[in-house]
């Protein structure tokens, strides 16, 4: 009899555990451009759905999602990207007391809200980016591999190697997961040369679209100007002529 009562107790417990409701993660910003394969915690994102905080973000190879926090920051993930909502303090008074995005890998665009600058933090593989009322683009190539291109406000980039401030319009640093970082210099070609792959950088290139004010911020850095100008640059391959067979006569 006692170890039927002690069964009865146990499956009561289970049930109560069971019916309690799982409380959400909390909502802290919406989407409001999805192209392509954007997906969340849950699947699929839509535009106007909620991102809460602790979520994973995904882009697929040509995806992109554009996204609005609710102290107004804006966050643009490009395709084959990753992104971590890690940390988000609302304050009573409409900004945030700590918002960290941690960035794995593809691109970023990032827009400073209304916040105080000391909220915001974005860790990636190779380093951490404090923000000063900031916008910059991030990519991080599959070996962890980071730049950083400042297009509005300042930016302070720290890893093992030490930290580099990014002052004017297209300021960037490269840095590696082991510590290793490039002075800051303009933006040009041979970053993309760096991190191996023509896709990164593309809301500078031009290889793919934001919009709803994520994209007039600072230009393109003249990024798009010098790889068009590349391409209209290289010379076209020729046919060559044969070689002259035996008995040829010479040209005259």
């Amino acid at each position: 009899m006692p170890s039927l009562r002690w069964a009865a107790v146990v499956a009561l417990a289970a049930n109560l555990i069971n019916a309690t409701p799982t409380i959400a993660a909390e909502a802290v910003g919406r989407a409001v451009v999805i192209k392509t394969a954007v997906t969340g915690a849950t699947g699929p994102l839509v535009v106007s759905a909620p991102v809460h905080r602790d979520e994973r973000i995904r882009t697929s190879n040509t995806g992109l999602g554009q996204f609005v926090f609710r102290d107004g920051t804006k966050l643009a993930v490009g395709w084959g990207s990753s992104v971590v909502l890690d940390k988000y303090v609302f304050n009573d008074d409409n900004s945030v007391k700590k918002l960290t995005i941690r960035a794995a890998k593809g691109t970023f665009r990032w827009i400073s809200g209304s916040s105080p600058s000391s909220a915001y933090q974005i860790v990636t593989p190779a380093g951490t980016i404090g923000v000063r009322g900031t916008a910059f683009d991030v990519h991080i190539a599959p070996n962890g591999k980071t730049a950083v291109v400042l297009l509005k406000g300042s930016a302070r980039f720290c890893s093992g190697g030490g930290c580099r401030e990014l002052k004017r319009r297209c300021d960037c640093v490269v840095a590696t997961p082991s510590g290793s970082m490039t002075d800051v210099v303009k933006v040009n070609r041979s970053v993309l040369t760096t991190l191996g792959t023509s896709r990164a950088l593309p809301f500078l290139t031009g290889n793919q679209q934001l919009s709803g004010g994520f994209d007039a911020i600072g230009g393109n850095c003249g990024l798009t100007a010098a790889i068009q100008q590349e391409h209209t640059a290289r010379p076209q391959r020729r046919n060559s002529p044969a070689p002259p067979g035996p008995g040829t006569p010479d040209p005259p």
